[in-house]
């Protein structure tokens, strides 16, 4: 299958006229005036690596519906096992999904006080870390997703303590798995750094960022969830019409849903959103994600709007693309997906206009393709 005279977005650069190559299900080869067939002509249109949304928390049916929206992998930061199962078994036209599974949190912590979640194992004390590590490798988690701060609104609920994060942190390495931090609060965020962790799974927004804040953040990457900070602090927007002619009644209603109750008044979407461009500026990855399955988002639709926030908070449209294709895939060690390079996956989308420079034409998603063949939309 030949791509022709595309505008194409590498996952790191934009050529504006480009041909991709494509056979057996990987690319193979970039360039000008490349022959194959069959053809699927650019005609104005922009070329895109799969897109990657960082944070979601699957349910059934969910991979099927990111994939109309191009998110061809999703990175999911908790799931129960048997939710899991259904959803790796969607098979090649859903999303690829990797996964967290269960997450460490406290005994009685966030999130067990949502009735989707049934009874699940914790961690009580540094001394359990190891085995608790050792059940999710056992299971099949690809990373570790640990619980260092409760919701925003809900101080009360017990969290582990900085002993048992570090001793997670140690064992997950260990084992080679990443370990990824839930954290709404800069103090929790801190301690989760100091511990060594790889990740933020939020951008902190009980206070404003501080240089200080910033500059501790320059070993890990973030994940902003802007979307969901939105949906925390009850900040309502207009559902893009593209968005929603793809979205089912129930889907639509959790998009234009918000969480409850109202967060704690410290709480405020410009405290993540004015962390993002110092973030940035200091050498720190930014991963696109959505935190998908709350109230307020919808899987692979979501993902748009945080694009177009992550433009709102001070990267380039290039940048938040980058945020969900190559830099995920980087951070968290997909190497075969995540650019338009030879060698690597066919995971592709075909958008209708210029997302590189509008990145609300992210949206207009005509065709997706995983491992070369056609899962969503027209050629």
């Amino acid at each position: 299958m030949l791509f022709q005279d595309f505008r194409l977005f590498t996952g790191e650069r934009v050529l504006h006229r480009a041909d991709v190559l494509v056979s057996s299900g990987r690319v193979v080869a970039v360039g000008a005036g490349l022959r194959g067939g069959p053809v699927v002509r650019g005609a104005g249109r922009t070329l895109l690596p799969g897109l990657v949304d960082a944070h979601v928390h699957v349910v059934p049916g969910a991979s099927r519906q990111a994939v109309r929206f191009g998110v061809t992998t999703q990175l999911d930061m908790f799931a129960e096992p048997r939710v899991l199962r259904v959803e790796r078994a969607a098979g090649p036209d859903a999303a690829d999904l990797r996964s967290a599974g269960i997450g460490a949190t406290a005994p009685g912590g966030h999130p067990g006080q949502y009735p989707r979640f049934s009874a699940f194992p914790t961690v009580s004390d540094a001394a359990s870390a190891d085995a608790f590590v050792a059940a999710r490798v056992t299971e099949g988690s690809d990373y570790l997703k640990v619980f260092a701060s409760s919701a925003p609104g809900e101080p009360d609920l017990p969290t582990v303590s900085p002993e048992v994060v570090a001793a997670l942190v140690s064992a997950a390495h260990d084992r080679g798995l990443r370990v990824v931090v839930h954290a709404t609060d800069q103090e929790a965020a801190l301690m989760a750094v100091r511990a060594g962790a790889d990740g933020l799974a939020h951008l902190p927004f009980d206070r404003p960022p501080c240089p200080v804040f910033v500059a501790a953040l320059a070993p890990v990457f973030v994940v902003p969830t802007l979307t969901a900070v939105e949906s925390f602090c009850q900040v309502s927007h207009e559902v893009d019409p593209r968005v929603a002619a793809r979205l089912d009644a129930d889907a639509l209603a959790n998009l234009e849903d918000r969480m409850e109750p109202p967060p704690a008044p410290c709480y405020r979407p410009e405290y993540a959103s004015e962390a993002v461009r110092p973030l940035r500026d200091a050498g720190v990855a930014v991963l696109a994600g959505t935190d998908a399955g709350v109230p307020g988002t919808a899987y692979g639709a979501s993902l748009h709007r945080e694009l177009e926030l992550l433009v709102s908070a001070g990267l380039t449209p290039v940048e938040a693309l980058a945020a969900a294709t190559s830099v995920p895939a980087r951070c968290f060690g997909l190497v075969d997906r995540g650019r338009v390079a030879p060698g690597l996956r066919a995971d592709l989308v075909v958008v209708d206009g210029d997302p590189t420079r509008r990145i609300t034409d992210s949206a207009a998603v005509a065709a997706v393709y995983r491992g070369g063949r056609l899962v969503s939309g027209r050629a």
